[in-house]
């Protein structure tokens, strides 16, 4: 089953993907737990995919209690390369309205009780992350956007604030992160990026926008009856977009440079480290162990 190279992380209003074919859900069990669901594999064409619902199929997870690690562990197992992170979040930005689409390019990461790393208990890495998203995954989410939903306004770029949650940020935070320069605010992001990078995946952003957060003087404050409306009217085009995503990734699967980020990041020599951290993280070094 590792042959799956494209996996899909659904947030908060896109539970399931009815453009797949063949669909089956398989359970995978990982060093770090449970995924936040059963996985669902599917056919695009010939492209096979994984789909993993961040909060499960029923929402049940809060942000702080998606076993991101999990996750993104058992998508590297069944051999994900690319992964397409789709996620709600809140416009800092007048030009942002809700309903367009960004695509960001950086993180602040504003989180405090998150595990963040596949590494420790003896196995010390550090990867490089001062381009947090692959810029050849985000230029493909950008084309299929474009020519999936052309009517949808996209904005490029930009810093994405992860917030803890589950509460939306104060006035006096929405207006520091404005102050910052920061484009939208979420809370689910991260560590999935940065355990996305020390699992050598390229990662990419697809952020729905669905409220002003509580900034916005001439805008109510952000509900969840608010972002749960927006959120149910952009999931159509998500999902057209990333049909036409899997297509452009298929047809032309980019070089990112992710895929080789653990060569250079590893600290502990491969002969010092035992035999429970070799099975513990084998998805994610053993390439770079000897047998």
């Amino acid at each position: 089953m590792n042959d799956i190279t494209i996996g899909i992380v659904g947030g908060s209003g896109l539970y399931q993907m009815e453009e797949l074919a063949e669909v089956r859900e398989v359970d995978v069990n990982t060093p770090f737990g449970p995924p936040s669901d059963k996985i669902m594999i599917g056919k695009l064409g010939t492209t096979h995919v994984a789909f993993l619902a961040r909060h499960g199929r029923h929402h049940a997870l809060l942000p702080s209690e998606v076993p991101y690690r999990a996750n993104v562990y058992a998508l590297k197992q069944l051999g994900v390369r690319y992964l397409l992170s789709v996620s709600a979040v809140g416009s800092l930005n007048e030009s942002l309205h809700p309903r367009d689409i960004a695509l960001p390019d950086q993180f602040i990461d504003r989180t405090q009780c998150r595990e963040s790393s596949f590494f420790g208990g003896g196995v010390v890495a550090h990867v490089a992350f001062a381009n947090p998203i692959c810029p050849l995954l985000a230029d493909v989410l950008q084309r299929a956007t474009e020519q999936a939903t052309p009517d949808v306004a996209i904005h490029t770029g930009g810093s994405y604030v992860c917030i803890e949650g589950p509460a939306f940020s104060t006035f006096a935070e929405s207006t520091l992160y404005r102050q910052w320069g920061a484009a939208v605010v979420g809370m689910t992001n991260l560590p999935e990026a940065k355990l996305a990078r020390e699992a050598e995946m390229a990662y990419a952003t697809l952020a729905l926008v669905t409220d002003y957060d509580c900034w916005h003087p001439s805008h109510e404050s952000v509900t969840v009856d608010m972002a749960i409306a927006n959120l149910q009217h952009n999931a159509a085009n998500a999902k057209r977009i990333l049909a036409r995503a899997i297509e452009l990734i298929a047809e032309n699967p980019p070089a990112s440079s992710a895929h080789e980020a653990l060569r250079t990041a590893l600290v502990t020599p491969p002969a010092q480290i035992g035999a429970a951290s070799r099975e513990r993280l084998a998805a994610i070094i053993g390439k770079y162990l000897s047998p």
